[in-house]
């Protein structure tokens, strides 16, 4: 999991989730690890990667809530990813998606990630990216013979719970 709360449903509209930043994170210590022969200190940063991921799990979240979770949601496309500043620790993520068009064969979502700086919180949220992201409703498009598993393995029991402790209402 990417995003650690859902903090708005705007049902089939917007959502906002976050993510707080921790050195707890086993990813953080390799990425940038120290490199004492050549003197770099070790600098921990979020892999971009998984704030890509973080919105795609945010957006499809959107997306998946608007038809009760029937749907086996799986993101289709990236459309654009501009991050412009590293995530580190002892910081928070937000991310906010917005369903910009939905049908039955699936959506396409805008996406904003801002960053607040809890040494300077003052400062607030400030914007570090744009990700637009397209999914595809996996059962209106493939359908079972393409060889997935029959129940909706993507929104599993994990994203239940995050949703669950959201305030957010699960179906099941």
């Amino acid at each position: 999991m990417w995003i650690d709360r859902v903090v708005e449903l705007q049902p089939r509209q917007r959502l906002v989730a976050i993510k707080n930043v921790s050195l707890a994170e086993e990813h953080l210590h390799d990425h940038f690890a120290a490199d004492p022969a050549r003197g770099f200190a070790a600098t921990p940063v979020m892999p971009m990667s998984l704030i890509l991921e973080g919105m795609a799990q945010t957006a499809g979240i959107l997306v998946g809530h608007a038809e009760a979770f029937r749907e086996k949601v799986i993101l289709a496309k990236i459309n654009r990813a501009e991050l412009t500043r590293d995530a580190v620790p002892g910081t928070t993520l937000r991310y906010t998606a917005v369903i910009e068009r939905m049908d039955a064969m699936g959506a396409s979502t805008k996406g904003t990630v801002e960053l607040l700086d809890h040494a300077t919180p003052d400062a607030g949220f400030q914007p570090i990216g744009a990700i637009d992201l397209m999914f595809s409703h996996l059962d209106q498009n493939q359908g079972s013979a393409a060889g997935f598993p029959e129940h909706n393995f993507v929104f599993g029991e994990g994203f239940k719970t995050l949703l669950r402790t959201s305030g957010v209402a699960v179906p099941g």
